[in-house]
């Protein structure tokens, strides 16, 4: 059994490694200088969303890097190599967000960029013009960002232990280097780092669904291996039926949240247009394609032998025992710059919503631009900085935990941001406590299962009978907080408290 904490050097593999690596650190620093506008950065529009000024293959690039992350590229095929045929779900829940992407996501950039909102919960003030909600949804977000960040250091540091180098200093280092070109670059250096991490990462699947495979005798014989490997522990290249209603409910429950993050409303926000997001919804389906070629590497390291009890290891075990070290390197590599444009994202969209909308909803006077954009400055260091120190101190599974729940939490904004954008029907009041419904039984139902599973063995009884149903947490969550949102909705209206005044403009809505 493979301990990635006792490999040995690969010192070529290294250093392909590093000069990739380097090439990426130096992109990030001239991001600073590309398309940088006459008057500086000196403004959250600029810093923390380029000025709104990308179009659609940048976009595409930003997009695609945002929510095709290293953790992806470790975690998807870790779970059908652990999981089998379940760990697909990830695939169809990509291809059900895009539709969705295209419905709501025009009609919501309309919105901002005329009303100047750089969050989604800017919009939430706007559509309801209640604070407190405001300040529910903003916090929502930056908790479920921050696991996800740490996510990112922990698909880093594994490759970076694949490669043999032991110690906390060059996590420490990459990080570091990280947080100095976001500080002085802003959201042009993921953008610019986004274009060479997915040629990297195209490059690596293509190769490894080709080469592989045929150096261990064809597709048909892949299958065949892995399926016997996983039945050693009742897993298998078939989903069982009994695991019918869990994996729809992961693709449904995983869709509804994919386009919540703030991460991904960061990347969104700024294009230049309403088209440009459009044109995106109809071309990201290639990253499912991509997708679905990653997760095929979990039972192609089956099929090669590849045994370990760490199952995140798995993707840099079986470039390093089958490739040739400089073609590993390379490999490595683009996991881990993987790692470096969405976690640069995700910080940027954390110290947007913490400037916007908690440290500038409590204050008393509107900060002026060039302190918001000194203030989110400062928080993407934070962030990113309380991300390592958590790598570092807590072992992995404490993050892939807390990831769980922040897949189930995002999804409990949605009754506000999704369908604010088609109606102001809903109470902003009953919006808020059916939020906490969500939030309180989403999370008390993953913290029965202990963290370790985001499905859960639902009761539900009723006067025809009853039965236990496994679901995704997420979605009884959101059901209640739909159900408790419009019943108290209905009394709210009925008793004339609460309404909240809508400051968008009605015509924008037709974006």
């Amino acid at each position: 059994m493979t301990n990635l904490h006792t490999a040995s050097l690969h010192t070529t593999a290294l250093v392909v490694f590093c000069f990739f690596f380097a090439l990426v650190t130096v992109a990030g620093f001239w991001a600073a200088r590309w398309r940088r506008p006459k008057a500086g950065m000196a403004s959250l529009e600029e810093w923390g969303l380029a000025g709104r000024s990308f179009g659609t293959w940048i976009t595409w690039f930003l997009i695609g890097g945002d929510l095709y992350t290293a953790y992806t590229v470790i975690a998807v095929p870790a779970a059908l190599y652990g999981a089998g045929a379940n760990g697909f779900f990830a695939v169809p829940y990509a291809v059900i967000a895009y539709p969705y992407m295209m419905v709501v996501l025009p009609r919501l950039w309309t919105v901002c960029h005329r009303h100047g909102y750089i969050t989604f919960a800017d919009f939430v003030g706007g559509r309801y013009g209640n604070r407190w909600l405001t300040v529910a949804i903003a916090v929502t977000g930056i908790l479920a960002l921050m696991p996800y960040i740490a996510l990112q250091l922990v698909g880093m540091k594994v490759v970076i232990a694949a490669l043999g180098v032991t110690g906390e200093l060059p996590l420490a280092a990459a990080f570091v280097i990280l947080a100095a070109y976001t500080y002085s670059s802003g959201l042009r250096a993921p953008a610019v780092i986004a274009i060479v991490k997915d040629f990297m990462l195209y490059a690596m699947v293509l190769a490894a669904l080709v080469i592989l495979p045929y150096k261990l005798g064809g597709y048909a014989r892949v299958f065949e291996l892995a399926n016997t490997a996983l039945q050693t522990h009742k897993a298998s290249i078939y989903i069982r039926p009994d695991q019918y209603l869990g994996y729809s409910t992961l693709a449904i429950g995983s869709a509804i949240a994919l386009m919540l993050y703030p991460h991904t409303a960061t990347a969104v926000l700024s294009a230049q247009s309403s088209n440009v997001v459009r044109r995106n919804a109809a071309m990201l389906p290639a990253y499912s394609f991509l997708l679905g070629l990653i997760a095929l590497l979990g039972y192609v390291a089956l099929a090669a032998g590849i045994q370990t009890k760490e199952t995140s290891a798995v993707v840099p075990m079986l470039f390093l025992k089958m490739f040739p070290e400089w073609f590993a390197g390379f490999c490595l590599a683009a996991i881990a710059v993987g790692a470096l444009v969405p976690a640069a994202i995700m910080s940027i969209a954390a110290s947007n919503l913490f400037t916007r909308n908690l440290w500038g909803a409590f204050l008393k006077k509107k900060m002026l631009p060039a302190e918001e954009s000194a203030m989110a400055k400062i928080v993407s260091l934070v962030v990113k900085f309380g991300a390592l120190v958590f790598v570092l101190r807590l072992p992995a599974p404490y993050a892939i935990e807390m990831q769980l729940l922040g897949g189930i939490w995002i999804g409990q904004i949605f009754p506000s941001v999704v369908m604010g954008v088609f109606t102001r029907w809903f109470n902003p009041w009953a919006l808020l406590i059916g939020w906490a419904a969500g939030m309180a039984s989403g999370t008390g139902m993953a913290m029965s299962m202990g963290l370790k599973s985001s499905v859960y063995p639902l009761h539900v009884w009723s006067f025809l009978g009853g039965g236990t149903y496994a679901m995704y947490a997420a979605v009884p969550a959101l059901i209640l907080n739909l159900t408790v949102a419009a019943g108290l909705t209905v009394v709210f209206r009925a008793l004339k408290l609460g309404a909240g005044t809508d400051s968008t403009d009605a015509s924008a809505y037709v974006g």
